[in-house]
């Protein structure tokens, strides 16, 4: 086991963890008081026809991400139920709007064993109720975790502690966008997948995308010519167009332009609204100057050509508390994503034709 995957204790950063007090608090713009109350077992929060078979129930949609977000090598499946008769509303290609009632699930295994499942679900009032659920050691049922979640309630290696979020580290991450439904998107659910997308599972039979969403009528205004022509990464190589797609879906739901840290000037979101969102989001990364300098370290974003003297693979590949990124759910390093992020840095941001296109 590489040495960057060592038992690491969970921190949140400096960025973050103001984004966690506010989420803990109330994030500006949202309402503070306590939303309704989450069931106090899975079963009952409608996914299952049979919990003790893992049945899913009638109108329950699977779902896969295409740049999934790390989770230490968990395994996940994806579920989401709207009303009957209720639509989402895409005329924001960005930032959707979801029915009252809509209802998202996100199961963890380890080791072929589900270890737990979060879930959302946008009350009357509009907010949105997060809960996450325990798998009993069986499988045959899970029960609704502790308000601040439970540390090292399972291994995702051995040795390796693996943590259940509490409800204020979910909302941190979730209200970092302006859309609190992260990974259920036009970009993540297109039918134009990114074969070389680290960590995307192949989509279980009867998942949804966005051309099933159109034509089953669940997703409404969303413009026409992008269901025709699915939206992808545009970039000069299916290298960088991993790489881009991976810090979208790792880190854009915190480092967007449009959330409580978009102050730091940091977007690594790809928008379909924009045009050439992906030499904004290198604009903001490329030879940029970090707001967060630790003693010591590179004090730039990314270097072209140069892997060790970037800050952002520096973060990626440190479980240091104080210096980790994310800062949240993780224990162990994503090799997988760091090699990508390398060569990307190394050779395609060094390489002259593809620096002028992604970054004229």
């Amino acid at each position: 086991m590489s040495g960057r995957a060592a038992i690491a204790p969970r921190g949140i950063g400096t960025a973050l963890g103001a984004l966690a007090l506010l989420a803990a608090a109330g994030a500006p713009g949202r309402a503070s008081a306590a939303p309704a109350a989450a069931p106090d077992r899975l079963s009952a929060t409608g996914l299952f026809a049979d919990v003790a078979t893992h049945a899913i129930a009638r109108g329950v949609l699977p779902y896969s991400p295409q740049y999934p977000l790390w989770s230490d090598g968990a395994a996940k499946r994806r579920w989401i139920r709207l009303p009957p008769g209720t639509a989402i509303d895409g005329s924001d290609p960005d930032t959707w709007r979801f029915p009252v009632g809509t209802r998202l699930w996100k199961e963890f295994s380890l080791g072929g064993r589900p270890v737990e499942t979060r879930f959302m679900e946008r009350g009357a009032d509009g907010r949105w109720i997060y809960a996450t659920y325990l798998w009993a050691p069986d499988g045959r049922e899970a029960t609704l975790a502790p308000e601040r979640g439970r540390r090292a309630f399972a291994e995702s290696r051995p040795g390796v502690p693996y943590d259940v979020p509490g409800t204020a580290d979910c909302r941190a991450c979730h209200q970092g966008h302006p859309s609190e439904v992260l990974g259920f998107t036009a970009l993540q659910l297109s039918p134009d997948r990114d074969p070389l997308a680290p960590h995307a599972a192949p989509p279980e039979p009867g998942s949804i995308d966005l051309a099933g969403l159109a034509s089953r009528r669940l997703l409404r205004g969303f413009p026409a010519q992008r269901i025709a022509h699915p939206p992808r990464i545009e970039a000069p190589s299916p290298r960088a167009r991993a790489a881009l797609g991976y810090l979208h879906g790792n880190c854009a739901s915190c480092h967007n332009a449009r959330g409580p840290l978009s102050d730091l000037g940091f977007s690594l979101e790809e928008r379909l609204a924009e045009a050439g969102t992906s030499a904004a989001v290198l604009r903001t990364a490329v030879r940029r100057p970090s707001v967060f300098r630790p003693g010591g370290a590179p004090a730039v974003r990314l270097v072209p050509g140069d892997p060790a003297a970037s800050l952002l693979l520096l973060r990626m590949g440190s479980r240091n508390p104080y210096l980790q990124m994310p800062p949240l759910g993780t224990h162990v390093v994503d090799e997988e994503a760091i090699a990508l992020l390398s060569a990307f840095v190394r050779e395609d941001l060094a390489d002259p034709h593809a620096i002028a296109t992604l970054y004229p």
